[in-house]
């Protein structure tokens, strides 16, 4: 809120840009240069000018009048056009826009958490790929990341970019790797509109209209919410000028070399789970090391891996480096003189802006290499906060906080654009409530449909494989909110990518995004484009009972059941009887059935297969190679549900 003294010149700087913005005809940001719009569907153009200020629209020979409304809002829709390109859109109000290189082909909204958002140069490959990413029919879009309690006229920013090794490498990587597959077997244009948020759960991605129904959310005040933003704006406002005066830059922190105002701290460790706790802010780390006369004299590399936001890296007080993404890992190649024969003292400013926070790789990135001897940086280093969230009273306020913010900021404002449909790759944060997710998974789908007018297809992958696997047969919430992912393959028009094969134990991020992208565009293919092909693995469908032994049948077998193990084994696959307690099992391909047993238990009641967060062993496949999904036959409570 604006002090009284500023209020008389802020008012006339308001009425000069209110005067200059509604003076001129504007676009939303979705439309810039380098756009795909979408082929065989109306073409939408919208905006805003002057009340009662006259717009003409031009494109592909035709012109299109309109007048503004009383709130300056206007649109045509041009008819459908086939794929192909390049066209031009021009806007003439009392000023002109051009848009140039513009393609009619498919645009798919590429939406979720972290490994929707996770960036092709931190992939497998990631050199090569990026190297051989040109590709003038695949335009890229990424949506700048902001919240709202209502739905906004706009999305804060973003601009189409032509697919090339430069605009390539900080896109999402399974969005790129799904259009790439479409765009080699259609030969036709692909938009790639990826809007998506780490960490996010599938609440805040739902509109209001759906939420606000909840019995959670039917008494919301939202004119007290407002106001609770505006307190909590103005306690960020001051928590964001301690950024900026930070008293460790100041004070010169990154020159310390006593212990005294430093404490112990194991790292790498997100900070969350150590003892800084759940907060938001500024904390440096401090490592000493020795080196020899001998480790000076080769070429030396800082690895310290990813490190959530921000980081600002120092050796002897010197500033080595600074990396601004939370997903990239960190090497900083050291000049001479940047280490010294005896101690050596390494000291990293972290900023993390939401979230998880800090040096959260795997121990084996944190090491200096000093010619070929590597020197390992894992384990006690010191921290000193300098700025936390908990000290200005700002408590979790990102997108998690409250449902819908980002449909409302992120999905709201594109709903006009008309796609050819959607991926999405979001799960994670809603592993502890799997049964609501089942309800909730299929309720967004059905909501995006119904804010775009019309039902299209809609895919997803599956929860990777992740963390320690399981000695014995266990619970699983990761194995219950996959369960839920595959109920909702029963609403129409939708498929999923099976991907518990490429998992990685220690890294919520696989690296492998390939097959991730490929598999979604199989789906994509066979329900999108009718393509006549296999696109899922082996999927369970009935179960029956012989004797000591359980008998299952599948559908999406493909050209066959195969075990993908060199003996021919199958693994992954346990059994219980009516105490409910599971055990391992032997399993067997019968043409086109499972047979499954356990010796010693005679009176089988329930099988389950690749059930746990991590079923590394899993390998029941068709001869396509593609995976079988995890399911259970039984519909026992879980550690997620109640009796």
């Amino acid at each position: 809120m604006f002090q009284p003294r500023q209020s008389f010149f802020m008012l006339i700087f308001l009425f000069m840009a209110c005067s200059t913005v509604f003076g001129k005809v504007t676009l939303p940001k979705i439309f810039s240069g380098n756009m795909v719009i979408q082929r065989d569907q109306p073409i939408n153009v919208w905006g805003w000018a002057e009340k009662n200020e006259k717009v003409a629209v031009l494109f592909n020979g035709k012109t299109l009048k309109t007048k503004a409304a009383n709130d300056g809002s206007w649109m045509v829709a041009f008819p459908p056009l086939a794929s192909g390109g390049l066209l031009s859109l021009t806007v003439k109000g009392v000023n002109e826009i051009v848009f140039d290189n513009i393609l009619i082909g498919d645009v798919w909204i590429c939406s979720g958490q972290s490994n929707m958002e996770w960036i092709l140069s931190n992939t497998k490959n990631a050199k090569q790929e990026i190297a051989s990413a040109n590709h003038p029919q695949i335009r890229l879009f990424t949506v700048e990341k902001q919240t709202a309690f209502k739905p906004l006229k706009d999305i804060k920013g973003g601009a189409w970019k032509v697919c090339d090794s430069l605009s390539v490498a900080d896109f999402s990587a399974v969005a790129y790797f799904f259009g790439r597959k479409l765009n080699d077997e259609l030969n036709v244009p692909i938009g790639l509109i990826n809007t998506s948020w780490g960490g996010t759960n599938i609440q805040t991605w739902m509109s209001w209209d759906v939420m606000g129904k909840k019995p959670a959310y039917q008494n919301i005040d939202f004119a007290k919410l407002e106001k609770n933003a505006v307190e909590i704006e103005k306690k960020q406002e001051a928590f964001k000028n301690a950024f900026i005066n930070d008293k460790g830059t100041i004070g010169k922190w990154f020159a310390s070399t006593g212990n005294a105002d430093w404490k112990p701290i194991i790292q790498p460790k997100i900070w969350e789970s150590t003892e800084i706790g759940n907060n938001d802010g500024i904390v440096w780390f401090k490592k000493t090391l020795e080196l020899t006369g001998d480790d000076i004299k080769q070429p030396a590399v800082l690895s310290l891996g990813p490190i959530d936001d921000v980081d600002s890296t120092y050796i002897n007080g010197k500033f080595i480096g600074t990396t601004n993404s939370y997903n990239k890992e960190r090497l900083y190649n050291l000049a001479p003189g940047d280490v010294k024969e005896g101690e050596n003292y390494i000291v990293i400013k972290v900023i993390d802006y939401g979230g998880g926070g800090g040096l959260y790789g795997k121990p084996e990135q944190l090491y200096l290499q000093a010619g070929s001897k590597k020197i390992s940086l894992d384990g006690e280093w010191s921290y000193r906060p300098s700025v936390l969230s908990a000290d200005y009273g700002i408590q979790e306020s990102g997108p998690n906080a409250f449902p819908s913010q980002l449909f409302n900021a992120m999905i709201s404002p594109l709903v006009k654009n008309n796609i050819k449909g959607a991926i999405w790759y979001q799960g994670e944060a809603n592993t502890s409530e799997a049964g609501r997710y089942a309800v909730l998974f299929p309720e967004m789908i059905n909501d995006w449909r119904n804010k775009w007018g019309y039902e299209f297809p809609f895919f997803w992958v599956q929860l990777a494989n992740f963390m320690a696997p399981d000695f014995l047969p266990n619970q699983s919430d990761w194995a219950e909110l996959r369960e839920a992912q595959n109920k909702t393959l029963s609403v129409p028009k939708t498929g999923q990518a099976v991907i518990i094969d490429v998992g990685e134990a220690e890294d919520i991020h696989p690296k492998n995004k390939q097959d991730v992208g490929y598999r979604l565009a199989l789906a994509a293919l066979k329900t999108a484009y009718d393509k006549p092909l296999v696109y899922s693995g082996p999927v369970y469908k009935t179960m029956s009972k012989d004797a000591n032994k359980i008998i299952l049948q599948f559908s999406e077998t493909g050209s066959g059941l195969l075990a993908k193990d060199k003996y021919g084994y199958l693994k992954g696959f346990s059994i219980a009887g009516n105490d409910k307690k599971f055990y391992w099992a032997q399993a067997k391909i019968d043409g086109d059935k499972i047979i499954v047993w356990k010796d010693g238990l005679n009176n089988p009641e329930a099988v389950r297969y690749a059930w746990g967060n991590n079923p590394d062993d899993a390998n029941l496949y068709n001869v396509e190679g593609l995976p079988a999904s995890p399911f259970r036959t039984d519909d026992w409570p879980g550690i997620t549900q109640k009796d």
